[in-house]
């Protein structure tokens, strides 16, 4: 194999492996960052030896018992400095473990996939552990479970790459300081840790399903990286209904990806979508996440809540069929549920859709007050809707160019922009 192939290979092999392999490490050595630094040693001895040896059978296999190496030395190197006797104790039920591993035989058994399925829990609980911002779980999240490096999360959100590599050094500190288990929560705190780990998957999908700022209206890697978080953790935590209903909403709502978008790159909203451009598979999928939320039992979360409301716009054939007196209770519910500025906005335009327009002004002219809302764009932007299906068109004008000064989006401002323009008499926009 040539040698830009063989480190393809080394490369796709990473992205698929590397959070199993630093969750398996962080076990042993109970220190998220010095088990990445542990499974990047392990990387680099496969760049040196795989162009020379080829790429073995079960590559993983050979990146999991290489770092494990890596990590008894440490722990050997930690125990000769401090000798400690609880280390010493551990050192030895590893060494156990790692007297069935064997590089040349890989896959013989010690790394079943119960193993790594609490690891990987372990690791996805640690990363978006709440002592971190938002912005720091979110970065590590992607480093970590992702295999994303530093480069391709600053491309995906477009920050500067040192202002990712700080936000990953100092999550990396702040968690050895905190000393925060490398642990799945007790029953107590699961509920708020959950919560949080769902936050950090849901902004990801959001961040590329409509991203905030740039020149593309989507990224769609980012939504796959998120629906795949969402899918493993599915697999790990199967009793938990909110799981499955952010699973469910994910795959509802990635299966439009296709059609949101027109051959240049603009924005298509929904109810002017082609609806035949939908992934039908992934709404199945989507479908199936849904029900498997709602057969756990007891009333659905906000995550379901919102796969519920996605599934009313997947079942209808045209925009037209569109059930919104249904939209609407399900808004109605959340807003009892999780009530929020911009949960209240979603229900405004639910109620607009499904009893005029005039009642959807009336709760959106509720939120001009509130301070969370004031450079908020999707706030004008939804009055000026209501505003010309009502027929007050100079009003509409108003609130759409204002919209469009409040994104950092390029491609919904000229979207903003252009139904501005529709507003008047010539179809101009006017100058502001």
């Amino acid at each position: 194999m040539a040698s830009h192939e063989t480190h393809r290979a080394i490369d796709a092999v990473w992205r698929i492996e590397s959070a199993k392999v630093i969750a398996k490490v962080a076990r042993m050595v109970q220190e998220v960052g010095l088990a990445e630094e542990i499974a990047q040693d392990a990387l680099v001895t496969a760049l040196e030896r795989w162009p020379k040896t080829g790429v073995p059978d079960n590559p993983g296999a050979w990146l999991m018992a290489v770092a494990k190496r890596r990590a008894i030395d440490h722990l050997r190197r930690r125990k000769l400095l401090a000798l400690k006797h609880e280390e010493l104790g551990h050192e030895l039920e590893l060494e156990q473990e790692m007297a069935f591993a064997d590089v040349d035989e890989p896959g013989s058994g010690e790394d079943g996939a119960d193993d790594y399925g609490d690891d990987l829990l372990r690791l996805i609980f640690t990363a978006c552990h709440p002592v971190l911002s938002t912005e720091a779980r979110i970065a590590l999240t992607l480093r970590l479970l992702g295999g994303l490096s530093t480069d391709e999360i600053a491309r995906a959100f477009l920050v500067p790459e040192p202002t990712v590599a700080q936000r990953i050094v100092r999550a990396k500190r702040t968690l050895a300081e905190a000393r925060v288990p490398f642990e799945v929560p007790g029953p107590e705190e699961r509920g708020a840790r959950l919560a949080s780990v769902l936050e950090v998957i849901y902004l990801i999908f959001n961040e590329g399903y409509s991203a905030t700022s740039g020149g593309d209206w989507m990224r769609p890697a980012l939504c796959d990286e998120a629906l795949r978080l969402g899918r493993v953790l599915a697999e790990l935590a199967t009793q938990e209904p909110e799981v499955h209903g952010l699973v469910a909403l994910m795959e509802i709502q990635a299966s439009r990806a296709k059609a949101r978008t027109g051959p240049s790159g603009e924005p298509i909203l929904l109810l002017e979508q082609n609806r035949a451009r939908w992934d039908h598979i992934l709404i199945r999928r989507g479908f199936a996440a849904l029900a498997r939320a709602e057969a756990l039992g007891g009333a659905l979360g906000p995550y379901a809540l919102q796969a519920a409301i996605a599934a009313c716009h997947a079942r209808a054939p045209t925009g037209a069929d569109t059930d919104w007196q249904r939209i609407a209770a399900l808004y109605d519910a959340l807003a009892q549920l999780m009530p929020s500025p911009v949960v209240e906005l979603n229900r405004a335009v639910a109620l607009a859709m499904a009893f005029g327009p005039a009642t959807g002004l009336e709760v959106a002219d509720a939120l001009l007050a509130e301070p969370l809302m004031k450079n908020y764009h999707l706030l004008p932007s939804v009055r000026a809707d209501f505003l010309f299906k009502l027929g007050r068109l100079d009003e509409a004008h108003a609130e759409f160019e204002r919209a469009a000064s409040l994104t950092r989006n390029l491609r919904e401002r000229e979207l903003l922009l252009a139904r501005a323009a529709a507003c008047m008499p010539d179809g101009a926009p006017r100058l502001s």
